[in-house]
């Protein structure tokens, strides 16, 4: 006779949720109804139909599974193990309707196969009070191990219908009596607490289920990491964070993972070990938005290396992963502008100030073409910025034109800029001397011609 097709389908328990962290298999979810009595034959003794127990716990004697029960069992497990759970749920509807002619072990299976169906179909509401009626026929009548194993059935089927409090409370009574606790165990009751908002007894398992890994030299789940982080940063606890994220980043390398790690070493104040993380980050390729990226930059520019910054920015906007915007155009010539690479910085602002709607961009232009000596493109450059308007200091960019006009020869042209920039108080003083200046080039130019 087959006894595996249950076994197979409730194996899938784990695979079916949708919680962060993986279910344990339940011993009594692990093996098929009539298995999980030990029988092979009809009229075995108790001793025989008991489970595996667990080494602390002492035998029991339970009542025999006689003939009748046997057959009324095996045919649901025929039924079953063609999935016919209709056929199945029948057969033991059949048992259970004349449940009088049984004793409280043959009730407790018959039950406890009920679980088993209604699992099966997903109907897990429906399975829960069967597993409780299992519990309900009393010790005399279970075998320790399938008490114990109903007992972590009903946590898991409590847990995948988000009951978290009976989740906790039949996971605490496990926890007692079993002497098959692992790290899964730990991690499995540490997610029930975060759910209902103990954070403190959460942190407590998930520090357990991690350290019992650790200590076997096998790596925690990436769950489990991600609980202890969790937990962590709602406490404010930066730097426990920040450790829990270096061993993701290590295990279970993800954008993500650099990234927090990156921001938790600024919070840190390691700004060295947030620009380390956040450039192996962009070298493993992790860092694919324009936000990422440009903070990749800030970050360079920061720390007096603006030529890598312009090279992330730059490279980011070549790729189409940075908007070619003024803003960002803007930030690239000021990265090649602390570099040194005034060059490359020129074109960048120009192309910043044609996509610009403001004049801004084309002032600070006529102030780098007055600084290299090219005069033309100076006030050329500030009669654009004067066209488009909204420039935050118009007495500075009159300065630079009548600077430029003069160097030109253009005085007049020169003398009426600095007269407009005489009229602001903070350019007066700079803006007259220079007029004086300019007035006096024009009268000496006036008399070489002479």
């Amino acid at each position: 006779m087959k006894l595996t097709s249950i076994s197979k389908s409730l194996s899938k328990l784990a695979l079916r949720t949708s919680v962060a962290l993986p279910l344990v298999l339940a011993p009594a979810l692990s093996v098929t109804v009539l298995e999980a009595a030990g029988v092979s034959a009809p009229f075995a003794s108790a001793q025989a139909q008991e489970q595996k127990k667990p080494s602390n716990q002492k035998s029991r004697k339970v009542p025999a599974m006689r003939e009748a029960a046997y057959k009324k069992l095996e045919k649901a497990q025929e039924a079953a193990d063609a999935e016919d759970w209709a056929g199945a749920l029948v057969a033991l509807q059949e048992m259970d309707a004349s449940k009088k002619r049984y004793n409280g072990y043959e009730i407790a299976q018959m039950y406890n196969f009920f679980g088993v169906v209604y699992y099966s179909t997903e109907r897990y509401k429906e399975a829960i009070p069967y597993f409780k009626k299992v519990l309900n026929q009393g010790e005399k009548n279970l075998p320790v191990a399938l008490e114990v194993g109903t007992l972590f059935t009903l946590a898991q089927l409590y847990f995948v219908t988000e009951d978290y409090k009976q989740a906790i409370n039949y996971l605490n009574k496990w926890f007692k009596v079993s002497d098959r606790i692992t790290a899964d165990s730990y991690a499995l009751r540490a997610q029930a607490y975060n759910q209902v908002g103990n954070q403190s007894k959460a942190l407590a398992d998930i520090n357990i289920a991690v350290s019992m890994y650790e200590k076997e030299g096998k790596v925690p789940k990436e769950g489990w990491y991600g609980l202890q982080q969790y937990v962590y940063f709602e406490r404010n606890d930066y730097k426990k964070v920040a450790g829990v994220l270096e061993k993701l980043v290590q295990h279970y390398p993800k954008p993500v993972y650099y990234k927090t790690l990156a921001a938790m070493y600024g919070e840190l104040k390691r700004d060295k070990d947030q620009l380390h993380m956040m450039e192996a980050a962009y070298l493993a390729g992790a860092l694919e938005k324009d936000r990422d990226l440009l903070n990749m930059g800030y970050l360079f520019m920061g720390h007096e290396m603006p030529y890598k910054g312009a090279k992330v920015i730059a490279k980011g906007i070549q790729e189409k992963k940075i908007p070619r915007t003024a803003k960002n155009l803007e930030t690239l010539a000021q990265a090649y502008q602390m570099a040194q690479e005034l060059q490359k910085a020129i074109p960048q602002l120009e192309a910043a100030a044609q996509l610009s709607d403001k004049g801004e961009i084309y002032s600070r232009l006529a102030g780098i073409y007055l600084d290299l000596d090219q005069n033309e493109k100076a006030v050329s450059m500030g009669k654009k910025a004067l066209a488009k308007g909204k420039i935050k200091r118009v007495d500075t960019l009159h300065i630079v034109l009548g600077m430029a006009n003069a160097n030109l020869k253009r005085y007049d042209a020169a003398i009426k800029s600095l007269r407009e920039a005489s009229k602001d108080e903070r350019s007066e003083k700079f803006a007259k001397q220079w007029m004086e200046f300019v007035k006096g080039e024009q009268e000496r130019e006036k008399q070489l011609a002479i």
